[in-house]
C-alpha cells in the first residue's frame, strides 16, 4: 500500500494547505477540536481524504502520519500524529474509526493494516 506522495512532512503540509486542508485539529477529551473555530468533532463527523506516513531514518520516535480530513460541515484540515510505539492509544483508536474516503477516486489506500509494533 502506498501511503505517501511527499518526500517529507513539510512538503506534505505545504501542499495540503495550498489544496484547502488548512484547518488544524487537536485531540482533547475523546474528540478532535478545530483550533480555529473550537468546534468539536467525533469520528463519525469526519472522513480521511488522504493519509501520508513518514518514517524517521535514525529514530523510531520520528515516525509520523498526516491525515488530510474533511468534516461533515465542510471544514478541511490536517491531523498530524506519531504512529507505532509512540502513538497515543486513545487518538489511535479514534482515527481507526474515521472512515477513509479518498478525495481522488483514482487513489486506493487499500485496507488499513494493523500496527503490530505495540503488540
Amino acid at each position: 500500500m502506498n501511503f505517501n506522495r511527499y518526500a517529507n512532512l513539510v512538503e506534505a503540509t505545504n501542499d495540503l494547505t495550498k489544496r484547502g486542508f488548512d484547518a488544524s485539529f487537536r485531540w482533547e477529551e475523546g474528540k478532535m477540536t478545530c483550533l480555529e473555530c473550537e468546534t468539536n468533532y467525533d469520528h463519525h463527523d469526519m472522513k480521511i481524504r488522504e493519509l501520508h506516513r513518514f518514517e524517521g531514518f535514525s529514530n523510531p520516535a520520528d515516525n509520523s502520519v498526516i491525515f488530510a480530513i474533511e468534516c461533515n460541515d465542510g471544514k478541511k484540515g490536517m491531523i498530524i500524529s506519531s504512529y507505532g510505539t509512540y502513538a497515543g492509544p486513545e487518538m489511535d483508536e479514534f482515527m481507526k474509526k474515521v472512515e477513509v474516503i479518498p478525495q481522488d477516486k483514482n487513489v486506493n489506500f487499500g485496507a488499513r493494516t494493523e500496527d503490530t509494533s505495540r503488540k
